[in-house]
């Protein structure tokens, strides 16, 4: 399994995550329900976006950010495909964002 380091941008995902805040997403790893997720979408080739999984679909996942008021997602885009599931926040607040069992 491959980690990268991916730097979050606008608010779509906040309280949970803010814009600036760095975190280390783990490609390969299983995706549940509830994971904040690195996802890239068919619609809009190249562009990648940190969400939260809701539900796996047939065409994909659908995906939400935590703030609906902020936030481009599968309300407006449809399924996402989910490449990673981020793992912990590295800065500026350190801390674990999935328990896992691995």
């Amino acid at each position: 399994m491959r980690w990268r380091r991916v730097a979050v941008r606008g608010p779509s995902m906040s309280p949970t995550l803010r814009d600036a805040d760095v975190v280390l997403v783990r490609f390969g790893a299983a995706v549940r329900s509830g994971d904040v997720v690195l996802v890239r979408w068919a619609t809009r080739p190249g562009q990648l976006s940190v969400k939260r999984a809701v539900q796996h679909t047939e065409t994909g996942w659908w995906v939400l950010g935590d703030n609906p008021y902020g936030s481009t997602d599968s309300r407006t885009l449809g399924p996402a495909e989910v490449l990673a599931v981020v793992a912990w926040r590295l800065w500026p607040r350190p801390g674990r964002l999935r328990p896992t069992a691995e």
